[in-house]
């Protein structure tokens, strides 16, 4: 059973056990749960798609802890100006692992 949920203007499809990258969020303590209950749809063999969201459906995280991602170059070049800049920037991602969804 999957579903996708909408996490901060976002769709994530979610699995039972799996563990993932969310956007990060300074109010997730490690070791807390959270639920999500804008559940757009409910996969399975009997799908059910919401409109928008599905009745009664949530799902359920718990927090593992926060990281940092993989850094990001961002360079500027303009020619024969003897201009370059050079930047780095590494964001950072909550770790969580999907306990439950349910219907």
């Amino acid at each position: 059973m999957y579903a996708i949920v909408i996490d901060r203007d976002r769709q994530i499809r979610l699995q039972e056990g799996e563990s993932l990258l969310l956007d990060y969020n300074e109010s997730w303590e490690p070791g807390s749960e959270v639920v999500l209950d804008q559940v757009c749809v409910l996969g399975g063999p009997a799908p059910k798609i919401g409109s928008p969201y599905v009745d009664g459906a949530k799902v359920v995280l718990e927090v593992q802890g926060a990281e940092k991602g993989d850094k990001i170059i961002v360079g500027k070049f303009k020619r024969r100006k003897n201009y370059r800049r050079k930047q780095g920037f590494r964001p950072m991602w909550s770790r969580v692992l999907v306990k439950a969804i349910e219907a």
